[in-house]
């Protein structure tokens, strides 16, 4: 029980933190964010390794936030997170103007 119980609290920390994060993001800002925790989620529990850090956004038909990318980095940043191909190529072109990044667990890192 007492596992169980610390699983509880660990999780709500986590929410609590996340909502005072995402308390300072506009609405657009929020939507984008959890959409890319969504997509994250999406594309892992489908089997992907996302230990490259990779960009999630890039040609995904449903990815809906066309100045934004989605983009999975660690925290704190591994030398795999600044090669190209695990860069989103819509950020690094111009095409987009901001940047969610996530870490391989889908855990919100920052929104730019």
């Amino acid at each position: 029980m007492d596992r169980l119980w610390w699983c509880v609290v660990i999780a709500a920390v986590v929410v609590l933190g996340l909502l005072v994060v995402m308390s300072t993001f506009s609405q657009e800002e929020n939507d984008v964010v959890m959409d890319c925790i969504l997509l994250c989620r999406y594309v892992k529990e489908a089997g992907a390794n996302l230990s490259q850090g990779p960009c999630l956004s890039d040609g995904n038909p449903e990815w809906k936030h066309t100045d934004w990318v989605c983009d999975v980095a660690h925290s704190p940043r591994q030398p795999v997170d600044n090669l190209p191909e695990n860069q989103c190529n819509e950020f690094r072109s111009g095409r987009a103007h901001h940047f969610v990044e996530i870490t391989p667990e889908c855990e919100f890192i920052r929104a730019v």
